[in-house]
């Protein structure tokens, strides 16, 4: 393991805008249809981009972390979110799911092996497809890294984030009744897979802006009115995993790390990440036999920080290299 505290030094930013050159919904089995996108070099090196979540769904400026001109840039959202349909749809939604649907969009588009890059949740289903399908990963480069553990979520929703935050737990367990606050991924839950259509609403918005409030160093403003679409997504398909503990054995990724020795990996990780603290990066970097893990001294959680994003650029440019 090489563990790396660097400042940025030149400022990197995204590369241009840039739009799909083919796209379409793919259908994947129990009536899901997954929405798939290609843009940059139709020829140049193949690479998938997993976005965060579960349930988050990718958006335009995720094409920008990779070289248009040397690489095949394919995003997908995942079962449930953005374009994907049915929307929110939980039933034969898991990670093995997931894995299999990345499995048959490669096979789709004719790919033999490709470069994945995922973020949180993205980390997560990069190190599940990785460790399944070894044979066609060439390279992993990896963001704020979640492994769903049960001390990770933990963090999130028990004791951890909410010492640091104590003003923005109070609203996010305070939506809860007092007597099922022992489990609040389950209450939660409760509510949105529950009939009630306008509570569902609520507790979406009060989950999102619980999270919202960590992911990034400086604050951002508070996330108030309706719930989107997008975020009654988010917040069923997260509570639908982590009531199920993200559909994994418990510290299954970080015991078969060395299934990956062969296969190159960067790990970018803000020092100040309380969505996912630098602990999890740093045990499966100790457990992944060549991974390099680049801490970023002045960053949280989210891609738009400057110095995450000016290290995962860096890191999909030297991909091309290995």
């Amino acid at each position: 393991m090489r563990v790396e505290e660097r400042t940025t030094g030149r400022v990197t930013t995204l590369y241009p805008p840039l739009q799909p050159f083919a796209s379409g919904h793919l259908p994947v089995g129990d009536g899901h249809r997954i929405w798939w996108e290609t843009c940059g070099n139709p020829l140049g090196r193949p690479a998938l981009f997993l976005h965060g979540g579960p349930g988050g769904g990718y958006h335009a400026d995720h094409r920008r972390l990779f070289d248009p001109a040397h690489y095949k840039i394919v995003l997908f959202d995942q079962r449930g979110c953005g374009r994907s349909l049915p929307h929110s749809e939980l039933h034969a939604n898991t990670t093995d799911d997931l894995v299999d649907d990345i499995e048959r969009l490669r096979e789709h588009l004719g790919i033999d092996t490709w470069i994945v890059l995922g973020g949180s949740w993205g980390a997560t289903l990069a190190l599940a497809y990785a460790q399944r399908h070894v044979e066609r990963v060439r390279g992993i480069v990896l963001r704020g890294v979640f492994t769903g553990r049960q001390s990770e979520v933990d963090w999130l929703y028990r004791h951890g984030a909410s010492n640091l935050f104590p003003e923005s737990w109070e609203r996010f367990e305070g939506f809860i009744p007092e007597a099922e606050r022992d489990d609040l991924v389950a209450a939660y839950h409760r509510i949105l897979t529950g009939p009630d259509l306008a509570r569902r609403a609520e507790a979406a918005r009060a989950w999102c802006a619980w999270e919202a409030e960590l992911l990034t160093l400086r604050p951002r403003p508070r996330l108030t009115g309706a719930a989107s679409q997008g975020e009654m997504a988010l917040a069923r398909i997260e509570a639908h995993y982590f009531v199920n503990g993200s559909f994994l054995q418990e510290g299954e990724l970080i015991a078969n790390a060395g299934l990956l020795a062969n296969v190159p990996g960067l790990i970018v990780q803000g020092r100040y990440d309380v969505v996912t603290p630098v602990r999890s990066a740093h045990d499966l970097a100790r457990a992944w036999p060549g991974a390099d893990l680049r801490i970023v001294p002045d960053a949280g959680h989210a891609t738009s920080e400057p110095g995450i994003l000016a290290a995962l650029v860096t890191a999909t440019n030297e991909m091309r290299g290995r």
